[in-house]
């Protein structure tokens, strides 16, 4: 829901720590190849337009989902003016998606995707179908299953990288995906046990098993404040914020 979360004056909600204030989860990769950066975004929650305009976006090259709830799609017609770019270049934006994220997407973006739509300025995008491997220009996003709830969710694994939000439960096959693994950013929503996400306690363990050399939860919810909670923490965790950045290098695509 973010937080601030509309109508509550908890302590969190109400804190001043700028790093409290926390827009729904997303993730913008800037590749830098021969010169040219080319953006990769996973997610366009509600939040999107806010969260580009902060970046100083001004085009996305391809759009990876990990599922179909509102805070991870609803910002998608927010491409519209970044993908008018891409069109000029004689492109479109792909949107790479599950079966069932994809429906889900046609049927609210229906005047997008339709073949029968009119409406003139609709975003210049295309979906994709998501593959166990997908090579996005020259990076491959490794298909990482896991649990929310009893709905199976994409995790994405790239070069040294892992990204697995809204997890409540990470399956034994999926744990090999993640072997090797530099930094790993994880969900971790409050402390007290929801019954479609991860707690602290859950995602802490989990870090400590894949054993990554920096870990950064994400998806928090306003049960945990920022400063307090990265004190509690193991060295090498910590609480991510909205605007964190950090470079890693992806290394060659395996095919």
């Amino acid at each position: 829901m973010g937080v601030p979360t509309v109508g509550c004056g908890c302590e969190v909600c109400t804190s001043t720590d700028p790093r409290d204030r926390r827009l729904r989860p997303s993730l913008l990769l800037r590749l830098r190849q021969a010169g040219r950066e080319r953006v990769v975004v996973i997610d366009t929650g509600p939040d999107f337009r806010e969260q580009a305009l902060r970046s100083g976006l001004t085009r996305v090259d391809a759009v990876l989902y990990t599922h179909s709830h509102a805070d991870h799609i609803l910002g998608l017609d927010d491409l519209r003016p970044l993908s008018f770019t891409v069109s000029r270049e004689g492109g479109v934006i792909p949107l790479y998606a599950s079966q069932e994220t994809a429906e889900v997407l046609r049927r609210i973006y229906d005047y997008t995707f339709s073949p029968e739509a009119t409406y003139p300025n609709r975003a210049r995008v295309c979906i994709e179908p998501l593959q166990e491997k997908t090579v996005v220009h020259g990076v491959e996003f490794v298909r990482v299953p896991v649990l929310h709830g009893h709905m199976e969710i994409t995790g994405f694994r790239f070069g040294s990288v892992a990204y697995l939000t809204d997890v409540s439960a990470i399956p034994e096959s999926s744990f090999p995906l993640l072997e090797g693994i530099d930094c790993l950013i994880v969900s971790a929503l409050r402390h007290k046990p929801h019954p479609s996400h991860a707690t602290l306690d859950q995602a802490v363990e989990w870090a400590r098993r894949i054993g990554a050399r920096q870990t950064w939860f994400t998806h928090i919810a306003h049960d945990l404040g920022h400063a307090a909670t990265n004190r509690a923490l193991p060295e090498g965790m910590a609480l991510a914020y909205d605007g964190l950045t950090f470079s890693v290098k992806l290394g060659p695509v395996s095919l």
